[in-house]
């Protein structure tokens, strides 16, 4: 009786972990840019290399997440020790961005879900590397004939899926034309503002947000990272809507140190046609082509803005 009580415990903490590991992938996975783009900004890693690493981790959370839900440890129990090594990793990441970046940046462990401080996410990972130890100690797990099969499927399931799922971005822009909706950026040119440049002249990344959407939350953050790296990019951000307070938005994106203007929601919709984020690549007054966030990469702006042939 004392035993099937132990190995209830047991599975219920395996369960308890599992769900941890679940929802830290879930909540890393949608939006899946937003964690890429914080290890571009945090780790200063090379936006292909920021993509498939976040897959990675969000494939290696979710396979651990499932198995671990149903106590399937594997060989040697090589399930928990992988989990453990993923735990010290991401707790060594939290001490760096703790040191480096101070005790309220938001480590990112549940995305944008839930923000935690460093300490707060480091409690969190001392607790789940005491219970994992506790099971790579004292618990048995789920074993059944060829059940190595079940957790090799599980396992390779988990790593391939964000790369099905969430198609790595190449970062291989190129001029992709003018988008057949716009028709009209006049009203960019009336604009009277310090901070609006003389989009007649010379080239420019324009780049127009509704401060309330989503996807131009997570293309404005690019654009600050991009700005970050280099500030001679000609970047430009038209904010439409209403003249609402824009605090939350720089919050989330950090993009207040890319120059900006306000344009009324008549002026940007004729512009848009509600279709946002939009990003516009202008030459001279005129379109030469329109990005995708996803797709946009910065050597090739900086090839397009420096006159260096891009297709």
């Amino acid at each position: 009786m004392k035993k099937s009580i132990k190995k209830i415990l047991f599975f219920a903490l395996s369960f308890l972990v599992g769900s941890v590991f679940l929802y830290s992938s879930y909540t890393k996975a949608f939006p899946i840019q937003l964690f890429e783009y914080t290890l571009v900004e945090f780790l200063h890693l090379p936006w292909l290399l920021a993509a498939v690493g976040a897959r990675l981790f969000v494939g290696m959370e979710a396979g651990l997440g499932c198995l671990l839900l149903v106590s399937l440890f594997g060989a040697n129990k090589w399930v928990l020790k992988v989990a453990l090594a993923l735990l010290s990793i991401f707790s060594i990441y939290i001490i760096y961005l703790w040191v480096r970046f101070g005790g309220e940046v938001n480590c990112g462990c549940f995305g944008d879900k839930v923000l935690l401080s460093p300490a707060a996410s480091l409690g969190k990972n001392m607790a789940l590397i005491a219970a994992v130890l506790v099971l790579l100690r004292y618990a048995e797990g789920l074993r059944f004939r060829r059940d190595y099969l079940v957790v090799s499927a599980i396992s390779i399931a988990g790593l391939v899926l964000p790369f099905i799922l969430f198609v790595v971005p190449l970062q291989q822009s190129k001029l992709s034309g003018r988008p057949p909706y716009v028709s009209d950026i006049a009203p960019l040119f009336k604009l009277s503002s310090n901070a609006v440049p003389d989009l007649r002249k010379g080239k420019h990344v324009v780049a127009f947000f509704h401060q309330g959407c989503p996807h131009c939350r997570l293309a404005a953050y690019k654009l600050h990272l991009m700005h970050q790296s280099n500030p001679a990019l000609p970047l430009f951000m038209v904010i439409g809507g209403l003249q609402s307070d824009l605090t939350d938005f720089w919050k989330v994106t950090k993009a207040n140190d890319v120059p900006y203007t306000r344009l009324d929601k008549d002026d940007f919709l004729n512009i848009t046609h509600g279709i946002f984020p939009l990003i516009l690549l202008i030459d001279n007054g005129e379109i030469a082509g329109s990005e995708d966030y996803n797709d946009l990469g910065q050597q090739f702006l900086e090839d397009w803005v420096a006159g260096k042939q891009v297709k």
